[in-house]
């Protein structure tokens, strides 16, 4: 938006063309792909560019996709597309929140059992009764060589499940139920996870606003 008093300043549109995807996650690399498929996009990630992983030390999902998603606008000079999602837990006052990749770091790599296993220990802690309820966000950010960057924010609601359950999804994915299903996002389908995810929901808003 511009400044107070004038109009809001034109959404950049983009144009078809090579997108960077500025992750090394495959899972979340695959997911974007699917989504850009319909829109003439020659869609290449981070990683098949060998560019580096830039440090997240934002303190919310928008600045740590921004980070990202100027970082290899930057390095590679071609429009990038970045994802900052997380799961937030009501009970654990939001936690893992920006901070959820960080709960599977282990000294050889993510552990995403062993994340799953500290939100668990985490509620365990609580009185009996205590409300399962999360969400997941995520912030899209798209930046251009030049230093413009759009934001889309999107949400998925559901609740907490014990044990994991599912092997199609990546991240938190077999112990979160979306809001009014009964199987979590790691037993759907990657087109019926696509049509209700935060990310989807953040991509819906970037679709209309930039193609």
């Amino acid at each position: 938006m511009s400044a107070e008093g004038n109009e809001p300043q034109a959404i950049r549109k983009l144009k078809p063309g090579r997108l960077v995807i500025a992750s090394h996650n495959e899972g979340k690399v695959r997911e974007m792909r699917a989504l850009l498929a319909p829109y003439g996009m020659d869609v290449v990630s981070a990683k098949e560019l060998d560019l580096p992983e830039p440090v997240e030390n934002g303190t919310t999902f928008f600045a740590n996709a921004e980070i990202k998603a100027r970082s290899a606008a930057d390095l590679s000079g071609l429009p990038s597309l970045a994802d900052d999602s997380g799961l937030c837990v009501d009970a654990l006052n939001g936690d893992p929140g920006v901070t959820t990749a960080d709960w599977a770091e282990t000294p050889t790599g993510r552990d995403w059992n062993l994340a799953m296993r500290k939100v668990e220990d985490a509620l365990s802690l609580k009185e009996p009764g205590t409300s399962r309820a999360a969400h997941f966000v995520s912030v899209l950010a798209l930046a251009w060589p030049d230093g413009h960057v759009e934001w889309f924010e999107g949400r998925a609601d559901g609740c907490l499940v014990w044990p994991p359950r599912g092997t199609v999804g990546f991240g938190y994915d077999p112990m979160f139920v979306p809001l009014g299903g009964d199987r979590t996002y790691a037993e759907l389908s990657a087109e019926e996870k696509g049509a209700i995810s935060h990310r989807a929901d953040a991509f819906r808003q970037l679709v209309a606003a930039v193609f």
